[in-house]
């Protein structure tokens, strides 16, 4: 996870929770410095069977801080205050990263997370807990991988098979300012019948790529949008990567660009209960802002609906998206010089009324 490290410092100052209502996309501060781990950065949600909502992030004094822990909090259902964050992993002299929480469709609520073991990210591994109690309480950890430099950062889906198919990649080489060309995205495959993960191929690319987020198009046509390797200089050449299974997601191209700019940051892709497919990302080569949400009506032809959620002299970083229920969206990100959690709702035609035609 190449990030332009640095170490969080300055005076803590307490802000409320608040609703911003801009027009039809309404935007929540969640946690502040105020809130456990001053750094905070990356954070996922998920829906609950009972229709709350849960946040995990990683917090602590610093990106490559050993007192760093994943916090978890909720929303429950019909509420509009968010519970204050405690501790779900943590482990002792070692630093945590990169929270995924997810509910299965079996019921279990999974929290992929992050262990490194050195002075970088390319020492880590994943370790996973699995809740039965709708996040209530958490099993004990369990290394979900052990190749050194192995990473999660995004949400896994269901195939039309049922199988899971989590996005994992392999972080090299100890430049904290420079992905490492080696460095790939690659997917973990689960059969929930005999409980097994096993790993497809690794996603090449020139740059290196790292942190793909996929979406099943038909049976046997997947894609995914994959963040670009490379530095953080000034560039005119930083796009969007994308690569395809054929096969049902059991392997994949390599990585080739895109049309949509990349400034070496996260983005997220899903696909909406219409078929729809939303990508939300940084509409920018060289900053994290604006973040923009793009919508695809002909399975990922073309994105001519696009609309900034954030925007201005900030970062806005490391996306994570889900659909609920209901049919809102929900986007968390990071901001503040990654202090602060933001959470934005909206429905789909928030979206489709800007055409970028």
């Amino acid at each position: 996870m190449k990030s332009m490290a640095f170490t969080v410092g300055f005076v803590i100052f307490l802000a409320p929770v608040c609703f911003v209502d801009d027009e039809d996309i309404q935007i929540e501060r969640v946690f502040g410095p105020e809130h456990p781990g001053i750094y905070k950065h990356p954070a996922s949600i998920t829906e609950l069977d009972n229709g709350d909502l849960y946040i995990a992030y990683y917090g602590g004094s610093g990106e490559y801080a050993v007192d760093t822990a994943v916090y978890g909090s909720r929303l429950k259902a019909g509420e509009t205050t968010w519970s204050f964050p405690r501790v779900i992993a943590d482990t002792p002299d070692r630093s945590e990263g990169n929270p995924v929480v997810w509910q299965a469709p079996d019921g279990l609520v999974w929290l992929f997370y992050v262990n490194r073991y050195g002075d970088t990210w390319s020492t880590s591994r994943v370790k996973a807990k699995i809740s039965k109690d709708g996040a209530q309480t958490w099993s004990d950890s369990f290394l979900l991988t052990f190749e050194e430099g192995t990473m999660v950062r995004g949400q896994p889906i269901v195939l039309n098979n049922a199988d899971y198919l989590l996005p994992l990649y392999l972080e090299k080489g100890a430049d904290t300012e420079r992905t490492d060309p080696a460095t790939s995205s690659f997917f973990l495959r689960y059969n929930p019948q005999d409980k097994t993960w096993k790993p497809t191929n690794l996603i090449h690319s020139p740059m290196g790529n790292l942190q793909a987020q996929a979406a099943q198009i038909t049976g046997d046509y997947l894609v995914c949008y994959i963040r670009r390797g490379g530095d953080y200089e000034p560039t005119n050449d930083g796009y969007l990567l994308r690569a395809e299974s054929r096969d049902g997601g059991y392997t994949w191209s390599d990585a080739v660009q895109t049309s949509f700019p990349n400034p070496n940051a996260a983005v997220d892709f899903i696909k909406l209960q219409n078929g729809h497919l939303l990508l939300v990302y940084n509409d920018s080569m060289n900053e994290r802002t604006p973040l923009t949400a793009a919508v695809s009506t002909d399975h990922d032809k073309t994105y001519p609906y696009r609309r900034n959620i954030a925007e201005g002299d900030n970062t806005f970083a490391y996306p994570y998206a889900i659909q609920t229920r209901d049919g809102k969206i929900h986007v968390v990100y990071t901001t503040e010089n990654r202090t602060v959690i933001m959470h934005a709702a909206f429905d789909e035609k928030a979206v489709l009324r800007v055409s970028s035609k």
